[in-house]
């Protein structure tokens, strides 16, 4: 029954104890350990074996069933030792061709034996027969078709599909689903849900005339259900965090009258601030006068301003008597905020401090001492701010660069590290976190509903639209004949490239150019340039002073990897040269490409590709050629690589949305919202079961 503690899922007879240890421990990966745990394990996909298809009408790359009889099979070499056989029916033959196999798969295709074979088929090499790679072999003896879908499971090493299969039917069987849902029946009936105990028998077994299309694509209205309870759990989650922050106690970082480090640095600015970046610090600043801890992210895209709204929230923290924290993923982006701040804070009388792991021990411990004691009353650094030996004397504000560049641990981390060490007796600090990547609305309300969002989407006066070129690596001369002419005209350009160095391990199609070889090629092909090398394997002190070099107009052409996405800031430069373009992503094609446009000038970004490209490598190029919008390349990005890695997270291993989809599912995150909010005020307790049972570890990366 529902409450009964779940069945051993050893096979009775089947698993000695070593055996049955060994698959729990593989179930454990997948998350299975209770009968809800596979009955919530739902199908991939779904395969068609309801029918038989003949040879000579199989459709080419759709997966399909065929019967006939074994005309050879054996073992040839073609490059490579594969197993080869022919299979043949009334209609006619298919190959059969398998890379890898073992002995047992030659044995299972004897000449003369009737089997079954399912998978897509593909065109014959040289106008061939058809044939099948890899194909699922099943012996017949005139055994029956099946008369449902058979779903496919997600699974690993050990765990057969069959033996998931009759797993879960067993966990349907014995679970008494519908005193066991959640979902209170005044929720059910408003949103019009399905019920559970029949959505899930429906998607684990599929009547005979389910619609395989509506359920592998899953528009069936059964999944409706499923994914409308894992939004909702995850919302009622975010909503949670956001109820117990706002008992938390923070400083009160209130305005003061008469002239301020805030009003000092606005007034010694070498610019004005946007009407967006206005509005947005109008926010933080009422965020932060309140007493309980602001939780903002500002996002913005490339250029927009949002290291200056970060400096002006430091220096009111600093003007309440409060120590504040500038943290960013990579040494160099944090340098470069260390630099920028540090030059507009200094006038006014800031100590800002400078805290990375490269530093010397010695240094390393001065840093930590006057952080401890409140000399600091800024400090700027990488992870190195949330290590152990880094105590604060008042933190009162934290803020956080690319925040979702670090990875799952490190944020969850930081959010300890930013509880008050006396178990709440001190104040919590202010979070504020600033983005560059544009989140999706849907996207916000799914992963940071607990987060307030300001958005500067406004540029500064006098930026320039990039003009973005896709060139062939066949035509690398002309790009450095435009080089040259940027150059005549009195502007510079940056090169970049992916790798730092060549390297014989890395197993890729196609010779990924080194920026330290790519950097000797252009300098010979034009050696009337003046030449500079940065990457992030450099001693800090050559890397500093590349930039700077850079930064002053004596270097003309500076050769890089990735670490300009987020570096240096050089008005003058108007041409993006990026090597092997198809590598990147699209946040980090859009990054790099707002290096340039920072002047009067016009400026281009020239994305060498080679050929051929994949699909996904084309449609990549394709849409951050035709939009310039950071917001539009952000949903494209998240459609592509999914919100786990767009978000940081999919290193932590656990998905963080397992059957909805953002773009696809919008409505229903809407709804989910709204939802959340009736269940935590009207059925609590059913509220933090919904939780517990649809979110289990991963209701902890929403934290994060």
């Amino acid at each position: 029954m529902a409450g009964a503690a779940p069945r051993s899922d050893r096979s009775p007879g089947a698993d000695d104890g070593s055996a049955a240890r060994t698959r729990a421990a593989r179930l454990a990966r997948l998350g299975l350990t209770t009968d809800w745990d596979f009955l919530l394990h739902l199908p991939l996909r779904y395969e068609d074996e309801t029918q038989l298809t003949p040879i000579a009408a199989l459709p080419i790359g759709v997966e399909a069933q065929a019967e006939g009889t074994v005309e050879s099979c054996e073992v040839v070499f073609r490059g490579r030792r594969q197993l080869v056989a022919r299979l043949r029916d009334d209609s006619g033959e298919l190959v059969l061709r398998f890379l890898h196999f073992y002995a047992s798969t030659q044995k299972q295709l004897a000449v003369g034996r009737r089997v079954r074979v399912y998978g897509a088929a593909r065109a014959g090499f040289y106008g061939g027969m058809a044939e099948m790679v890899h194909p699922r072999v099943r012996v017949t003896v005139d055994a029956a078709l099946p008369s449902r879908l058979t779903p496919v499971y997600p699974t690993t090493e050990g765990v057969p599909q069959a033996w998931l299969r009759k797993r879960i039917e067993r966990a349907l069987r014995d679970v008494d689903v519908a005193r066991g849902d959640t979902l209170p029946a005044a929720i059910r009936e408003h949103y019009r849900l399905g019920d559970l105990a029949g959505s899930l028998r429906a998607l684990h077994l599929p009547a005979p005339d389910a619609d395989l299309a509506a359920l592998s694509e899953r528009r069936d209205p059964h999944w409706t259900r499923i994914k409308f309870d894992e939004l909702l759990a995850q919302q009622i989650s975010l909503r949670t965090a956001r109820e117990q922050r706002a008992r938390q106690r923070a400083p009160v970082l209130a305005a003061a009258a008469g002239a301020t480090r805030v009003e000092r640095l606005r007034a010694t600015l070498p610019f004005a601030l946007t009407g967006a970046q206005q509005r947005v610090w109008r926010e933080i600043e009422a965020d932060l006068a309140r007493g309980t801890p602001m939780h903002r992210l500002v996002q913005g895209d490339v250029g927009s301003g949002k290291t200056v709204i970060a400096a002006l929230a430091a220096a009111r923290a600093i003007d309440a008597g409060w120590q504040a924290a500038l943290m960013a993923p990579t040494e160099i982006l944090a340098e470069q905020h260390f630099r920028r701040i540090e030059e507009w804070l200094r006038p006014l009388d800031v100590r800002v401090a400078w805290l990375a792991g490269k530093l010397k021990p010695a240094d390393k411990r001065a840093a930590q001492a006057e952080v401890a004691q409140g000399g600091a009353q800024l400090v700027v650094g990488t992870h190195a701010l949330i290590q152990e030996a880094v105590e604060f004397a008042r933190l009162g504000l934290a803020i956080v660069d690319e925040q979702h560049r670090f990875g799952v641990a490190q944020r969850l981390r930081l959010r300890a590290g930013l509880a008050p060490a006396d178990g709440g007796g001190a104040p919590t600090p202010h979070l504020l976190m600033l983005s560059a990547t544009p989140i999706p609305r849907t996207l916000a309300m799914s992963y940071l509903a607990d987060l307030d969002v300001s958005v500067i989407d406004e540029l500064p006066p006098g930026r320039t639209p990039v003009v973005t070129k896709l060139v062939s690596t066949a035509r690398r001369d002309e790009v450095l004949e435009r080089v040259r002419g940027e150059v005549a005209q009195g502007r510079q350009a940056y090169w970049v490239c992916p790798l730092v160095e060549d390297s014989d391990a890395l197993d890729t199609p196609v010779d990924l150019t080194a920026a330290t070889t790519m950097y000797e090629a252009t300098r010979a092909a034009l050696p009337d340039l003046r030449w500079g090398l940065l990457h992030g394997q450099m001693p800090p002190a050559e890397k500093a002073a590349s930039m700077q070099l850079f930064a002053r107009g004596d270097i003309d052409v500076l050769v890089a990897t990735t670490v300009i996405e987020v570096g240096v800031d050089v008005p003058n430069a108007s041409l993006m040269v990026i090597e092997h373009a198809q590598r990147f992503g699209l946040a980090q094609l859009h990054q790099l490409r707002g290096r340039v446009g920072r002047g009067s000038s016009q400026s281009y970004c020239v994305l060498l590709y080679d050929e051929p490209l994949s699909a996904a490598a084309r449609e990549r190029l394709k849409v951050i050629y035709e939009t310039a919008d950071g917001f539009e390349v952000a949903r494209r990005d998240l459609e592509i690589r999914g919100p786990g890695e767009f978000l940081g997270a999919r290193q932590s291993g656990v998905p963080m949305l397992r059957f909805a989809s953002l773009d696809d599912d919008a409505a229903l995150v809407e709804q989910a919202a709204a939802a959340a909010q009736t269940m935590l005020t009207q059925f609590p307790d059913a509220a933090a079961a919904h939780v517990r049972r649809w979110m289990g570890q991963r209701a902890g990366m929403l934290d994060a």
